[in-house]
């Protein structure tokens, strides 16, 4: 069986920048390419960076993309919905059920717009990478972008078909686990849950 490896960089404006791993290959994605650019770069010595990718097009999780792109030589990958939003390019333009393969794995695009209309949440083996769709108790900051009632749906009709013991990675703060969330997250309190 492959290993994973996950490691988080803290980038400015309090963002979680996250690189994934395939230990046999050594090839790499890196999702929300935020600055400073050289925290990112410095945990991809030795790696193939396969993907640069962004959970949403807010500045802390993309601005360093390109700069990164010209260090890594990684393909830079966002929502269609969100290069619109705010006029990004990136080489590859995500759509929901998409698959990006490193190594022995596939890292899988699950559309959750309401924070913005393009975030999306990067599922990997039992990982999911969610952004600001959902945080460690709470949800991301809102934005003149974003549609609350349109992610709780993304909530309530995506993340909650993931396995219930999916870790989940956020653009800010811990990881928690969706189990936690269910629990104790207080968007839950009134929202649908599976029994």
């Amino acid at each position: 069986m492959a290993k994973l490896g996950i490691v988080k960089v803290r980038l400015d404006r309090e963002v979680n920048g996250y690189i994934l791993t395939c230990a046999s290959t050594k090839e790499a994605i890196v999702v929300d390419p935020g600055l400073p650019v050289e925290r990112l770069a410095e945990q991809t010595k030795g790696l193939t960076v396969k993907y640069i990718v962004a959970t949403h097009g807010h500045p802390g999780h993309v601005a360093g993309k390109d700069e990164l792109k010209e260090l890594t030589g990684g393909q830079t990958a966002i929502h269609s919905a969100d290069a619109k939003q705010f006029l990004r390019s990136a080489d590859r333009y995500l759509q929901d059920g998409d698959e990006l393969e490193f190594g022995e794995f596939k890292l899988s695009v699950m559309h959750t717009p309401g924070h913005t209309p393009g975030s999306v949440c990067f599922v990997v083996a039992n990982h999911a990478f969610v952004g600001d769709t959902i945080l460690a108790g709470g949800i991301g900051k809102q934005t003149p972008e974003t549609d609350v009632r349109r992610q709780m749906m993304s909530i309530g009709t995506k993340l909650l078909r993931l396995p219930l013991s999916t870790a989940l990675y956020p653009g800010h703060g811990p990881a928690t686990s969706l189990q936690n969330e269910v629990a104790q997250n207080p968007i839950f309190r009134g929202a649908p849950t599976r029994a």
